[in-house]
């Protein structure tokens, strides 16, 4: 730390009854009146310095003894006054980071410029202030945090933005040209300095050795200075990141349990005064962090951007920094854990997390990196077919990096939908999680990004666990967005035995495994008793094995159900039996068929699961047939 002394004369100012005074043969003529505090000085060595109180002796009346002059508004206080007024009388002071903005100020005030006297305090300060308090990194940042108590004054002087100028030009300057001083940057200085060259090649300085010391300013001087960084453009954008997130961490730590302190019934009105004033506080500094967080993907890292819009909700800050924070998680979510995406609400909503600002980041993940067109569009000449040139090799390397974007967008979609099934099954657990908005989260993801149902399912299951009064038509909703297909051995095993969910989807879920095991040669799990009263109802035997399917005929996505091996009826009968599942399912929301008779629902599941597949078409055709002639 720098500092300079001024003076050679011992410290002769003493207290005596409240009034400070100074040692002299010569009597006292001058009263100051400094916020409170009286000094008993002399004229003479003052007023030949301090044009301002030459003005106001001149301007006041003279009495016998002492004159009075009172200045209530004095910048830096008492300290600062008693500052100026011993380098009057030649005794020695000492000035530093600390406290030259105080005496800068100060000397301003009273008007000790070069007019006055040559060598006067204004210039004095000014030559420390540039030649040394700028040139020191931990000066620079000390000195620019004490501008905070004398906001107006050090604009005016321009002392806080030749600071900031400084900081900022060392902060793009390797360490080792920098003079660290006693900073929290020491150990940078030891290892590039105090080694020597060797120390250098073996232990190179952290390129963001800057981060830490600059978190100690206030939120207002810390943006200003993160701006003129950034403005200078010589900073990497990854390390801007790294400093953000320093100084979150340092200044919004345990941010829920102090908003969930101030929520609490306060004991007094100043209690809750001060509470509100620490969340406005709050609010403020994390609004200008996102202000400040680099445009660039991958600047900060995903989990960094969930805790800021946790503290986001918490605080109730402006839907625009909400928007803004959604946006940039949307394009890295494929990084996030689940536990970053359970976002609270505030205490007066009913539901625990926020659930519409997660639907918000999958939409704009869903609407971002869109595939390129794979192949080249054809040319209408033969001849330009022909042709190879450098510009259709560049074409093609072209295309050749955007089939690789596409299947980076392709994977990176694969590991939002495993995110996404996690988070379903943590919010399934909410009582007061509407069943339309855990629709709206499984259905965000496409269904090719789910290579299997497994977790989805798990996360059905929890839902209706927790949900034990939804009916019917809303279970079967539900159940919608389950693919039968894609469950496993283990989780069709589980869902058949699963008495919470739809008769259909139990019975679709057998005839997918039913499936499977012709072609394994394998037997069908034990079914629960109503599964199985159902199937003797219709005289199916589950415990027989089905006709193996063919291995000549390919399986289309979209149609199943018509490529059953010895399945000989034309498509035209499949489209009917299709259709009377679609009735069926109709009429079971409705509770009521056309004549106003109530309708089994188990009809339209048992339709789903082919024992024995030729057979079981046949039986349920000739069962429609008999129920259309007896209507």
């Amino acid at each position: 730390m720098k500092f300079m002394k001024l003076g050679s004369r011992p410290d002769t100012f003493y207290t005596n009854e409240a009034v400070r005074s100074v040692s002299s043969e010569v009597t006292s003529d001058l009263i100051v009146q400094v916020k409170g505090s009286r000094y008993l000085l002399h004229k003479f060595p003052l007023l030949s310095k301090c044009l301002r109180l030459q003005r106001i002796c001149s301007e006041s009346p003279e009495t016998l003894q002492h004159q009075i002059v009172q200045i209530p508004d004095f910048p830096g206080g008492t300290e600062a006054f008693e500052l100026c007024a011993k380098f009057c009388y030649g005794i020695t002071i000492t000035l530093s980071a600390y406290n030259i903005v105080a005496a800068r100020c100060a000397a301003e005030y009273l008007q000790m410029t070069e007019d006055v006297e040559k060598g006067n305090l204004v210039y004095k300060l000014e030559v420390f202030f540039n030649s040394c308090i700028l040139h020191g990194w931990r000066d620079s940042i000390v000195t620019l945090h004490t501008t905070k108590a004398f906001p107006l004054w050090s604009e005016d002087l321009r002392i806080t933005s030749r600071c900031i100028e400084a900081i900022a030009l060392k902060a793009s300057t390797h360490p080792s040209k920098v003079s660290l001083s006693h900073s929290h940057s020491r150990r940078v200085r030891d290892d590039v300095s105090c080694n020597g060259v060797e120390g250098q090649r073996q232990r190179p300085a952290a390129k963001g050795w800057w981060a830490e010391d600059i978190a100690e300013l206030g939120i207002d001087l810390y943006w200003r200075t993160m701006i003129a960084i950034k403005s200078d453009g010589k900073i990497p954008s990854n390390l801007i990141g790294e400093a953000l997130q320093i100084y979150a961490s340092r200044w919004l730590p345990n941010i829920s349990r102090k908003i969930k302190a101030t929520r609490e019934p306060a004991g007094s009105n100043s209690d809750s005064d001060s509470a509100s004033e620490v969340t406005s506080k709050s609010r403020l500094l994390l609004e200008s962090i996102v202000s400040l967080l680099p445009s660039e993907k991958g600047a900060v890292s995903c989990s960094f951007l969930l805790k800021l819009l946790k503290a986001a909700n918490i605080l109730n800050v402006s839907s625009s920094s909400k928007m803004e924070l959604a946006r940039r998680v949307a394009l890295q979510v494929e990084e996030a854990r689940v536990s970053d995406m359970l976002i609270p609400l505030s205490s007066s909503s009913n539901t625990l997390y926020d659930v519409d600002i997660v639907l918000t980041i999958l939409e704009q993940f869903m609407l971002q990196g869109q595939s390129p067109p794979t192949s080249p569009p054809r040319s209408k000449l033969g001849t330009e077919r022909r042709r190879r040139s450098r510009s259709a090799e560049n074409i093609d390397f072209k295309l050749q990096e955007s089939r690789r974007s596409s299947s980076a967008s392709h994977s990176s979609k694969l590991k939002v939908a495993k995110i996404v099934d996690g988070y379903l099954q943590q919010i399934a657990k909410d009582i007061n999680l509407p069943l339309s908005k855990f629709i709206a989260v499984a259905e965000t993801i496409p269904d090719f990004s789910r290579l299997d149902h497994d977790e989805l399912y798990r996360a059905i299951d929890i839902y209706l666990k927790a949900h034990p009064d939804l009916n019917k038509s809303e279970r079967k909703k539900l159940c919608r967005v389950l693919d039968c297909k894609k469950l496993s051995v283990e989780a069709c095993m589980h869902a058949a035995q699963n008495e919470k969910l739809p008769l259909r989807v139990v019975v679709q879920v057998l005839f997918f495994e039913q499936t499977r095991a012709a072609t394994t040669g394998h037997k069908v799990t034990d079914l629960p008793s109503n599964i199985k009263a159902l199937l003797a109802s219709h005289n199916i035997d589950p415990s027989k094995p089905p006709r193996a399917l063919s291995t000549t005929t390919s399986i289309p996505g979209d149609d199943q159900w018509s490529t059953v091996s010895g399945l000989r009826s034309p498509k035209s009968r499949i489209s009917t039996l299709r259709m009377k599942l679609a009735e069926d399912d109709d009429l079971d929301e409705n509770n009521m068929n056309p004549d106003g008779m109530g309708r089994p629902s188990k009809f339209k599941g048992f339709c789903a699961l082919p024992t024995g597949p030729k057979k079981m078409f046949s039986r349920l055709l000739s069962t429609n047939r008999n129920a259309t002639e007896k209507s």
